[in-house]
């Protein structure tokens, strides 16, 4: 076994950790036996006694002193377990010991197959526990299954990250192929964190062109605050196909937050959320004042409605900007028409010009005639 075990047999031999205050003492053994050894005699009505058991699988007990020395630090870690949970109200937890080669008959008949394994059985389910063989460690998952994970037989629950509340799968007895269905339908949570690891993979998965993203430090206290919201706001709508919120820790990417800061235009040390288009990097962000308190669940709640409605749009930005460039180009069209307009008065008067320039060589020349009229008249 691990050297961790050593320590922890030296402390619950020489007693209770002291710190000096009342309330912090770690639990003490009481020298009660609590552990039961199973056998084919007894395994059903010891079993029968319990709403859970535990049953350390354990290899033989060697007969050298260092080997018995091991399994009795290993059985202590379990008597202290058991010691723990004995106050638990709403449930009986029992422990058991099966020996490899003594009880290898009830091995076979309870299917434990793996040894140095802890077998957790349970409303007729079998839980494999993988963690180290430690009574902290031990008693924390035991509290899961005893209080959270009350599945019943043959059902599978479904986990959201940050979701309280599993969803039941529906359609017992199941096929596997109606289960890969069902995961693949509910692939996308509706709240979800960016990891580095997966940042394209997440990125990329995006509902009509657009994600709504959340920044909040998860150490900072308004960061935590602002966590906490959005995790009531998405519990409250998880059933909603359409919404799907990516959460970033600025934290998790120091390199990344003068970027995020310069193309949002945001400023990453106080919560932020928005919606961002992923084609250009357009966005719209739900006005916050960092000064005072953190919006309301509902009124987050209403910002992410009039988002998923339409009502906020990143693309009402380029809207506005076709607009412009439409008023520049009536703009371009009237001048055109001006100077048009300028050429064509210019050719009018050029014409008017011409036609009395004509008209005066004409008046000249028949001026002209009549001198010439004039002087053969005088030589006759």
């Amino acid at each position: 076994m691990k050297g961790s075990w050593l320590l922890l047999g030296v402390l619950l031999s020489v007693g209770g950790l002291s710190w000096g205050e009342k309330g912090l003492d770690f639990p003490e053994y009481d020298g009660k036996d609590r552990v039961h050894d199973l056998n084919s005699k007894n395994y059903k009505s010891v079993m029968k006694q319990y709403d859970t058991m535990v049953i350390y699988y354990h290899q033989h007990v060697g007969e050298t002193r260092l080997a018995k020395k091991q399994f009795e630090m290993e059985e202590l870690a379990l008597e202290l377990a058991a010691q723990v949970l004995d106050d638990l109200d709403d449930e009986d937890i029992g422990f058991g010991l099966v020996d490899e080669r003594k009880d290898s008959a009830v091995a076979r008949k309870l299917g434990l197959d793996e040894v140095e394994s802890i077998y957790i059985f349970t409303d007729d389910e079998i839980i494999e526990y993988d963690g180290e063989l430690a009574a902290d460690t031990l008693v924390e998952f035991l509290y899961d299954i005893a209080k959270k994970l009350k599945l019943k037989i043959n059902e599978v629950d479904f986990y959201e990250p940050f979701m309280d509340e599993p969803v039941a799968i529906p359609g017992r007895p199941y096929t596997e192929a109606e289960l890969v269905d069902f995961i693949e339908e509910h692939d996308r949570p509706t709240l979800r964190k960016l990891e580095p690891h997966s940042m394209y993979e997440t990125w990329e998965d995006d509902i009509d062109g657009q994600h709504i993203v959340a920044f909040a430090e998860e150490d900072d206290p308004d960061g935590y605050e602002f966590l906490e919201i959005l995790k009531e706001v998405a519990q409250e709508n998880t059933d909603n196909p359409e919404l799907s919120i990516i959460w970033v820790d600025p934290d998790d990417f120091p390199l990344l937050v003068p970027y995020w800061e310069k193309t949002f235009d945001i400023d990453l040390s106080s919560p932020q959320i928005g919606v961002v288009d992923v084609e250009d990097a357009d966005s719209v962000w739900m006005e916050m004042d960092d000064e005072e308190d953190m919006p309301t669940a509902d009124e987050l709640e209403d910002w992410i409605n009039d988002v998923l409605a339409g009502r906020i749009d990143p693309d009402d930005d380029d809207d506005d900007d076709d607009d412009d460039d439409d008023d520049d180009d009536d703009d371009d069209d009237d001048d055109d028409d001006d100077d048009d307009d300028d050429d064509d008065d210019d050719d009018d008067d050029d014409d008017d010009d011409d036609d009395d320039d004509d008209d005066d060589d004409d008046d000249d020349d028949d001026d002209d005639d009549d001198d010439d009229d004039d002087d053969d008249d005088d030589d006759e």
